[in-house]
């Protein structure tokens, strides 16, 4: 009896079954079979993905951090006859030059360097090579330096604090060896309003003089200055100056911006750094109309002295005219001088005090001393 012949997909025993284990294998291998699958789980990806993106950015920030000094101000810059070296390599662009500025402790703000030289349109004129830079410059001062190129630094300008608009005139005069005059410069400065479309605190000013706004620093003055370019650097120098300032005192005892600054100015005159804000004190309880021994007269003889160009005499500051903070109550006209930042701080932030009266003195030293009193009979026993 024959035996039954076996079946066997394993073995493939011959041709006919291994042809149709061949075919079912390929079917299955290309069938889709994604629906019944097991579902991939993407959360780990996107985690990760997540935490590079804010590594690359956190890594972004710091680079612009440090690449623009931060939006930090540095208040601890070089102060004037203190100098830095610069190097400025070729093909820099202007917020790199503002860094190394910014690390020299030239500029405050490496930030609104980079704006100042874009609004100038100068990116382009910055030259390289290597400067030496004195502090206290202004931000213009070093832009003009930077674009005449080393070795072309111009003349340096120095305006002292209390200067007024005919004494800085002068110093343009020489710091251009002539190429604006006295004359020329003192034109140009004698119209606030030209100016009031591009600073905003002329706006109040009307058609007075620039007397009180050109502040007082180290300027390097261009060989192509002209006396527009060098007022509009000074203007630019007080607008930096007075940002960090807080004038709600000034306003609150109702006084505007410009007020304040003619009151400032009056305070540099009649006192030293040491006693500003106790002289702006005495100012402000004199301008008091009601109460005060004083009715409102400020009674300074620098305001005088202003208006006739010398040291008052008695009758002089008495007399009816319109600087006599004798004869009139408030404040004069217009300020009688650029004061010190000092100075602006003090009427801004003056001393709590109840002096109404003050003089000085050089001590045996030769040293100027204040002295305060608070009624007019203590005034005058300090002169017995």
């Amino acid at each position: 009896m024959a035996s039954k012949r076996r079946v066997t997909y394993s073995t493939r025993p011959n041709h006919a079954a291994r042809s149709a284990h061949a075919r079912g294998d390929k079917m299955f291998r290309t069938y889709d079979t994604s629906a019944i699958r097991p579902k991939k789980n993407h959360t780990p990806v996107i985690v990760f993905v997540v935490i590079l993106l804010a590594i690359v950015v956190a890594a972004g920030i710091f680079a612009g951090s440090k690449f623009f000094g931060g939006s930090e101000t540095n208040t601890n810059l070089l102060a004037s006859g203190e100098t830095a070296t610069v190097v400025v390599q070729e093909g820099e662009g202007a917020t790199s030059v503002s860094n190394t500025l910014f690390e020299a402790r030239l500029i405050p703000n490496a930030k609104e360097f980079v704006s100042r030289v874009q609004a100038l349109e100068a990116e382009a004129q910055l030259k390289p090579g290597t400067y030496t830079i004195e502090g206290g410059t202004s931000i213009d001062s070093i832009i003009s330096i930077l674009k005449q190129g080393p070795g072309m630094v111009g003349n340096t300008m120095t305006i002292p604090e209390g200067y007024r608009i005919s004494s800085i005139a002068a110093a343009v005069e020489k710091a251009t060896e002539g190429r604006v005059s006295a004359s020329e410069f003192e034109a140009a400065a004698s119209d606030a309003s030209v100016y009031a479309s591009s600073y905003s605190f002329l706006s109040e000013v009307g058609t007075k003089s620039l007397e009180g706004f050109l502040f007082p620093k180290t300027y390097v003055i261009a060989d192509d200055a002209t006396a527009d370019s060098i007022i509009r650097m000074m203007l630019s120098q007080y607008q930096t100056e007075i940002a960090s300032l807080d004038f709600s005192y000034a306003e609150n005892q109702g006084l505007s911006h410009y007020e304040a600054l003619i009151l400032a100015s009056i305070v540099e005159k009649e006192s030293t750094a040491e006693t500003f804000a106790r002289v702006a004190s005495v100012f402000y309880n004199r301008l008091e109309t009601t109460g005060a021994p004083t009715y409102g007269y400020l009674q300074s003889d620098a305001t005088t002295a202003y208006e006739v160009g010398h040291d008052p005499s008695a009758d002089e500051v008495h007399a009816n005219t319109p600087y006599s903070t004798y004869s009139n109550q408030g404040l004069p006209p217009t300020p009688i001088c650029s004061p010190s930042l000092a100075a602006l701080q003090a009427v801004c932030n003056p001393e709590s005090t109840n002096y109404f009266y003050f003089y000085f003195a050089p001590d045996e030293n030769g040293k100027m001393q204040y002295y305060f009193s608070e009624t007019y009979e203590e005034h005058r026993a300090t002169f017995e």
